[in-house]
């Protein structure tokens, strides 16, 4: 009886920006899921493969780009699960790879751009599974003009949503802007 009454007191609007705000998160999931399964394009100075290790170092400049993201150092150590197929390859990953890869660790110089928002450090590790990537060492996590400043930044991919943590030393530190600023400044 209790929750039919609090139900009554919900305004109707409400109901109806839960049920738009679903919408949009799943539409926006949809989008998300069809962009990482997009083909990674690598470049860099140089390539090298360790079969024995399951590990190829892409050093130089290095630059992944999948869909609308990119994650740029001055090295990237890609592992995988499985056994690294390399024949018949000029410097190409094959498809079979991208599968069974479990992790890139990016050195050095590191930067990570997905739309508006911009993160950088000293190193990151993106995790496949749980697709995110873990920024450490002079972490900074930047939104439109909005910054925030740890010792770790973690960007969950899919959800679209990051988290800045620091040590028991250190504070987070994040500079925000009121919307209402961003208008005034647009016009």
């Amino acid at each position: 009886m209790k929750i039919g009454m609090m139900i009554k007191k919900i305004p109707i609007f409400l109901f109806f920006f839960l049920a738009l705000s679903g919408w949009g998160l799943c539409e926006e999931q949809t989008i998300l899921k069809k962009q990482f399964n997009e083909p990674m394009e690598i470049t860099s100075d140089r390539m090298e493969a360790f079969n024995d290790k399951k590990l190829i170092i892409f050093s130089g400049n290095a630059r992944i780009t999948q869909g609308k993201n990119v994650l740029k150092s001055d090295r990237l150590l890609l592992y995988y699960k499985g056994k690294l197929k390399t024949e018949n390859q000029k410097g190409g990953i094959s498809t079979e790879q991208n599968d069974n890869l479990e992790k890139i660790d990016a050195q050095g110089n590191v930067s990570f751009t997905q739309e508006e928002r911009t993160a950088q450090g000293d190193q990151a590790i993106y995790y496949r599974e749980s697709n995110k990537i873990v920024i450490t060492g002079n972490a900074l996590l930047n939104e439109g003009s909005n910054s925030n400043r740890g010792d770790r930044v973690t960007i969950f991919i899919n959800e679209n949503k990051g988290l800045v943590e620091s040590d028991t030393q250190n504070q987070v530190k994040a500079v925000i802007y009121p919307q209402s600023r961003k208008k005034m400044e647009k016009k």
